[in-house]
């Protein structure tokens, strides 16, 4: 996996999100996320002994190891008791498939931009957030993010309509086009000319660290 590409996804999930900007370390890149489910990442462009050691080596909970290609070779590295989170793609869009943004009567389109981070949201005559999503550029990647559309809402076309209002607001035309998506969400942006690059595998912590020869929890 090219790192570069993973240092500007990195960077611009951070400034989307309101994170730290992420640092270079054991090999990997990390951001220190400080919530509550997560208080750091660590992101690795495959599977290398870093790995091992880092996971060996942490004693606290709720740190998250994330690796480009298969959970069975993420959990290879690390000890009996890190929780294998759900399956995810890493992708990629070759080529901008950017239509018109446009929306069913009775909806509206709003957009709000804060230097290189982009929001945007449709909203419903009544006032409810059908649609959302978020957009941010940073080294030469333009990511969009948290993709997300309310349940009573759906097969209306609005995905669509938001992908294609927040790639409107990419503004180096050479920036390459990264995401992250669920097995449900792949099926949606492949129709948008989005392409797989990587699976992309999450480990977590468990509350306490478990020694090497403990059950695991999966």
């Amino acid at each position: 996996m090219d790192l570069d590409l993973l240092w500007g996804w990195s960077g611009a999930r951070s400034i989307s999100r309101g994170l730290p900007m992420p640092v270079l370390d054991r090999g990997g890149i990390r951001v220190d996320t400080d919530s509550p489910e997560e208080r750091r990442r660590f992101l690795f462009a495959g599977p290398a002994p870093a790995i091992r050691a880092l996971a060996h080596a942490t004693d606290e909970p709720h740190v998250a190891i994330k690796l480009c290609g298969p959970a069975h070779q993420l959990l290879e590295l690390v000890p009996p008791g890190w929780v294998l989170q759900p399956q995810a793609y890493l992708m990629i869009q070759p080529e901008r498939h950017d239509g018109p943004a446009v929306v069913p009567a009775g909806y509206r389109i709003e957009v709000v931009e804060r230097g290189a981070a982009s929001s945007v949201q449709i909203v419903a005559d009544d006032g409810t957030v059908a649609a959302s999503g978020h957009a941010a550029e940073y080294g030469g990647v333009f990511i969009v993010d948290r993709i997300a559309t309310a349940a009573a809402h759906r097969r209306l076309g609005l995905g669509t309509a938001l992908m294609a209002a927040l790639g409107a607001t990419q503004r180096s035309p050479a920036a390459r086009r990264v995401l992250t998506a669920t097995e449900d969400g792949r099926a949606l942006y492949t129709t948008l000319g989005w392409t797989v690059l990587s699976p992309y595998a999450t480990v977590i912590s468990p509350e306490r660290a478990a020694p090497d020869d403990a059950a695991a929890t999966l």
